[in-house]
């Protein structure tokens, strides 16, 4: 069993930057496939960035590229999302989800509690 934290959200200006975490325990962090979801009111939730098990490998939402990055801290036991020129369309409720194995973009077992993030126009 892997457990999962988020936190980081807040309420921010359209432009403005905030940085999320995942705190895994109770597993090796370094096996598993760690991602980010987001899901806002009345929508799917959807993948946004995911990171491979060693951090080599990285993959992103089209509509965040070049704003978001996510990384991770195998050490800490960690991993980061952070959001830059954040937009309205931003808001939503972020989720850090994990995977043993390859990075994919959907078949995540684990699942923080999700943290909230409000982009203010």
């Amino acid at each position: 069993q892997v457990q999962l934290a988020e936190s980081g959200g807040g309420l921010v200006q359209t432009g403005g930057s905030l940085r999320l975490s995942c705190a895994a325990s109770g597993r090796t962090c370094s096996n598993y496939a760690v991602a980010w979801f987001r899901q806002a009111p009345g929508k799917e939730r959807e993948f946004v960035a995911g990171i491979s098990r060693s951090g080599g490998s990285t993959y992103y939402l089209d509509s965040v590229k070049g704003r978001f990055t996510i990384s991770r801290d195998n050490a800490q036991n960690t991993a980061y999302l952070q959001m830059n020129s954040l937009k309205p369309e931003d808001t939503a409720v972020y989720y850090c989800a994990a995977r043993a194995g390859t990075l994919l973009l959907r078949g995540y077992d684990y699942w923080g509690q999700g943290t909230q993030v409000t982009v203010s126009s």
